[in-house]
């Protein structure tokens, strides 16, 4: 007699072993989070590669037919300048008229980065069926699936990159290959590879394994990180609005029309991270250069001739700053210790040295991570003086160690003093108070 079952039902009754049939919504289930692990892998690395190369030859030529309508130059070449941002954006220096530029746009990084986050955590999510379940991974049973396929989906990125540097390379801009391969391994490993982790569940179970003082020090980080960024942001932001009339006129001496202003609009956007980080290091104190024999701190600002570029309106004046500006370098230091006291309030310890390491050593991993990405911030973007810009990368790293350090104990420490003697001290004090108003 022929069944009445359906065929995939029929198969997921004879995979269960007991003759019960599982749902259409199980075994779609299945089906999705146990896709072939080797290829899913590979093609997610090379579809997050691919995504923002595409984006970049079609902004390049959207950008080609805004500036001259397609009078200069052909579409091939608009494709080849945007196959070129895309692997300046991963690290690689280019030689435009003879100029080698080594800068990398962090705004293009960021996206490329986001893209192989989003594309990492669905192939997770699609090899997740891979391997030991929970159980046995939790009874120590040895699980290779995130680390093969984060090595699968680093080598199909690391290809696409190895060829669009392959085809795009001319004898004029000869792009190094190196460095991108590099950054590309680095890029897909970490950020696709943790993104895997999460997608496919395994980031869930690996998690409460790492002690519970190192979780909440790297949350302190974070959090530092994050705040401080939006506040350099915003001394960036206040700044430039500030003396938006010279962004203006800069706009207006260069007699821009709307395709060039849309264009400059997007080079702006693609280095604002870059700005972000000159903006932190002035925060900070060391300052940043902006050309052979320049500096920009809170002391003193020595400028020269600088390009027409309106962002570069968010400078300050030249000359001795005003007295107020010193003390901008206390602005990390409070908001580290404000940090580590609301993780103290909220997952209190009572033990000075548990309290005191917290936030010390959040304070120091916020310090030495933004050092990190200061160091990628500055290059050559020029011939002559602007050949050497950027932040004083290592003065930052002290200033940075040294400024959340002090303040993530600080705030730890006290707010730890609170929770464990505070109230009663302030009780004791309240008493004594009320004994003197008696008398």
């Amino acid at each position: 007699m022929t069944s009445l079952q359906d065929p995939a039902v029929r198969r997921a009754a004879g995979r269960n072993g007991k003759g019960t049939a599982r749902s259409d919504a199980e075994l779609r289930h299945e089906l999705a989070t146990s896709r072939p692990l080797v290829p899913t892998a590979t093609l997610g690395g090379a579809v997050a590669a691919g995504g923002p190369l595409l984006v970049c030859m079609a902004l390049a030529v959207v950008g080609w037919f805004l500036t001259d309508a397609g009078a200069d130059g052909s579409p091939s070449g608009a494709l080849r300048v945007g196959a070129h941002g895309w692997l300046v954006a991963h690290g690689s220096t280019v030689a435009v008229e003879g100029i080698r530029i080594t800068a990398i746009p962090l705004g293009l990084t960021l996206a490329c980065a986001w893209a192989a986050w989003r594309v990492g955590h669905r192939v997770g999510e699609s090899v997740s069926g891979h391997g030991p379940d929970a159980d046995r991974i939790a009874d120590g049973a040895r699980d290779w699936t995130v680390p093969l396929a984060a090595s699968l989906f680093a080598l199909g990125y690391a290809v696409v990159a190895v060829v669009t540097g392959a085809v795009a390379a001319t004898p004029a801009s000869s792009p190094a290959q190196a460095p991108v391969v590099l950054w590309s391994v680095v890029l897909a490993g970490l950020v696709g590879g943790a993104a895997v982790a999460f997608g496919s569940g395994r980031a869930a179970i690996w998690l409460p394994l790492v002690p519970a003082a190192v979780r909440d020090a790297a949350l302190v980080a974070r959090r530092i990180l994050g705040l401080w960024v939006a506040i350099s942001l915003l001394a960036l932001a206040a700044a430039f609005v500030l003396d938006f009339s010279t962004a203006a006129n800069v706009v207006s001496q260069l007699h821009a029309d709307a395709g060039a202003v849309t264009l400059m609009l997007v080079v702006t956007l693609l280095v604002l991270p870059n700005a972000v980080l000159f903006s932190s290091s002035y925060l900070l104190g060391p300052g940043f250069t902006v050309g052979t024999g320049t500096t920009v701190s809170t002391s003193a600002v020595v400028l020269g001739p600088l390009p027409m570029f309106p962002l570069l309106a968010a400078l300050p004046d030249q000359g001795v700053q005003p007295w107020w500006t010193e003390w901008l370098m206390l602005t990390p230091v409070l908001l580290a210790a404000l940090v580590a006291a609301k993780v103290q309030r909220d997952r209190p310890v009572l033990g000075w040295d548990q309290a005191a390491i917290r936030g010390c050593a959040g304070g120091i991993l916020a310090g030495v991570g933004l050092a990190v990405l200061t160091a990628l911030a500055g290059g050559a973007v020029g011939p002559g003086r602007m050949a050497h810009v950027g932040p004083y990368t290592f003065e930052v790293l002290l200033h940075a160690i040294t400024s959340f350090g002090i303040g993530g104990l600080a705030g730890a420490v006290l707010v730890c003093w609170w929770q464990r003697d505070g109230d009663g001290w302030l009780r004791t004090r309240l008493g004594v108070l009320r004994e003197r108003v008696r008398r």
